[in-house]
Formats: C-alpha cells, sequence, structure tokens
C-alpha cells in the first residue's frame, strides 16, 4: 500500500513538472511608469501571452541601458531598447568601448520611432538648446537611453555637463519640479505623447519643446547615424507647436540564450491580428509596430527564434 502510494506521488510530481516547464515566463523589462516604454510594453505582454504556454509580464525599469544589462545577467527575458544603446552593446562601441560587450544581445522587432523631447516651461523664452547653459537641466536617471542622447545633443550645441546645472532624475519628477519653479528644462527620448509630458502640457501652466535641427543636428547625423531625422506634430501636446528634433528606433531585444520557439511564438503572436488590431487602438505609437517596420533600422543580429518568423512571414530573406 505504501508503495502505491510513493508511486502515485511520483507520478504526480512528475505530471506537475512537466506541467510547469511546458510555461514559459517572460519577463520584459520597460522603462519608468511616465514614460512610452511601460504602457506599451504592457500591451505587448498582454498580446503575446499564451494561457498555460507563455506568461509575459512587463516590468518598469531604468530603460536601455538598464534592461541590457538585466537581459546580460539573466533579471528578465526582453527588454526595450533605443537602437543605439543595443548596437553598441552587442558590438561594444560607443558608450560600451572598453567595457565588457554584451555579444549574446540579439533582436526581436524594431518597434518605433522615439523622439528626443526637450521641454521647457511655456514663455521660458528659451528658443535654443544653446540658451540652456548654466541652467537647471534634468537629463533623466543612470542606466536610460535618454541620459545618453542628452549628453550627445548639448555637446552638439557645445555645452558641456559641467557647463549646466543637471538633475538625474525620471520625467515625471522633472515635471513636478518644473511646475514648481525648480528647473528650467528636461530632456525625455521616447515615442510621443508620452504621458508626464501630456500631463505638464495639459495641468502643468504649458510646455514648449526645444528643436533639434540645423548645422548642430546634422553634425550629430554624421557623427551618431543611428539618429534620424524627425518631428512631433502639432498638438501632440496641448498648445504645443510642431517641432523639428531627431529620434532613435526602441526596439525589443533578447538574449541568444532564451528558447528559440519560445521567441518565435512571441513574435509570431506580436504580429497577429489580434494583437495588432490592440497595439493600434492602444496607444499612439502602437499602430508603428507593424511587421514591415519590424525590420528597419536593426543593428545586431536577429534572435533565430524571430529570424524564423520573418522568413516565413515573407519581411526577411
Amino acid at each position: 500500500m505504501k508503495f502505491k502510494l510513493f508511486a502515485a506521488a511520483v507520478l504526480t510530481s512528475a505530471a506537475l513538472v512537466g506541467t510547469a516547464s511546458a510555461q514559459q515566463f517572460f519577463r520584459i523589462g520597460t522603462g519608468g511608469t511616465a514614460g512610452t516604454y511601460y504602457p506599451v510594453g504592457g500591451m505587448i505582454a498582454n498580446a503575446v501571452s499564451q494561457p498555460g504556454k507563455i506568461i509575459a509580464t512587463a516590468q518598469a525599469s531604468n530603460g536601455s541601458l538598464g534592461n541590457v544589462n538585466g537581459i546580460a545577467g539573466g533579471a528578465m527575458e526582453a527588454g526595450f531598447s533605443q537602437s543605439d544603446v543595443a548596437t553598441w552593446a552587442q558590438t561594444g562601441t560607443g558608450i560600451f568601448e572598453g567595457k565588457p560587450k554584451v555579444a549574446g544581445l540579439r533582436m526581436i522587432a524594431n518597434l518605433y520611432p522615439e523622439s528626443i523631447h526637450v521641454v521647457v516651461k511655456k514663455g521660458s523664452g528659451f528658443k535654443s538648446i544653446a540658451d540652456l547653459k548654466g541652467k537647471r537641466v534634468a537629463l533623466d536617471e543612470p542606466g536610460s537611453g535618454t541620459l545618453i542622447n542628452a549628453r550627445l545633443v548639448l555637446a552638439a550645441y557645445g555645452i558641456k555637463e559641467s557647463d549646466i546645472k543637471p538633475e538625474y532624475i525620471k520625467p515625471n519628477q522633472a515635471g513636478d519640479k518644473m511646475k514648481d519653479g525648480a528647473l528650467d528644462a528636461f530632456f525625455f527620448t521616447g515615442g510621443a505623447p508620452a504621458g508626464a509630458i501630456a500631463e505638464l502640457a495639459s495641468a502643468g501652466g504649458g510646455i514648449e519643446l526645444l528643436p533639434i535641427d540645423g548645422a548642430a543636428a546634422d553634425g550629430l547625423r554624421k557623427s551618431s547615424t543611428f539618429f534620424a531625422v524627425d518631428s512631433i506634430p502639432a498638438d501632440t501636446y496641448k498648445g504645443v507647436a510642431a517641432v523639428k528634433t531627431l529620434a532613435v528606433g526602441a526596439q525589443l531585444v533578447t538574449s541568444d540564450k532564451v528558447d528559440t520557439d519560445t521567441v518565435y511564438q512571441i513574435t509570431k503572436a506580436l504580429y497577429g491580428d489580434a494583437a495588432q488590431k490592440s497595439l493600434a487602438a492602444g496607444h499612439a505609437k502602437g499602430k508603428y509596430i507593424t511587421l514591415q517596420n519590424a525590420v528597419q533600422g536593426v543593428g545586431i543580429p536577429y534572435h533565430p527564434g524571430a529570424e524564423k518568423f520573418y522568413k516565413e512571414a515573407g519581411v526577411l530573406k
């Protein structure tokens, strides 16, 4: 009798192990809750989850650099990254020069363009990035792609970090400080509209966006080819005129250690009809997450699972 009970327990345990191994947990690092990565990441996680097979979850994080490091360290299976940060990490160039490169970083999909926002209070009198010299400017947190971009943009206008009074805080905190008169400007790289900026434009006395164009922008694009010419249309934010700026691609990246079939199923689900409809309806940047855009501006190798799907779909040879 005891033997039969023991045998039954072993069989039950084996069955449970089989069930657990069949269900894959897929953690996606996003960004701060006031940015664009977080809501779009949540939509993607919902769209690609398959109950009993794949459970995808979106996690708030510091952003691009934090996500790349999290993937490398196994703290998450995938994450959002700006195209520049992903390329630098995988190739050991740019900000990864002289540091261990993340050779196993792999592409799932290019998602949408991320505009560089330089936000100032309405009526501040600032007309150019050059006017920020000596001012209180938030550059976002360490680990964010925004901080990297902000440094490059400031340098293009001849401004060193020591020429400003920098703060390293997220856009929602920066918005609060700007409302209180304790901050002059802040940078944010992300898909427009961004929640914290929209809120500030509507309820914080109004904002303006500084342009990134002309000779400084042209020089920056020559030295950093991942930047693309971009514009934020009028009234993307309440009462704000159209502005010329630069953009990088928002990308979903993973590790070469993640199971091929899992990534294949996630990529296939992401570009299925149901997911495409929910993404297009759920966020202004959702309509950019298309099969055609998925393979644009890719600077690192594809994950085999994603590559398999794109070849089946006819967008890769």
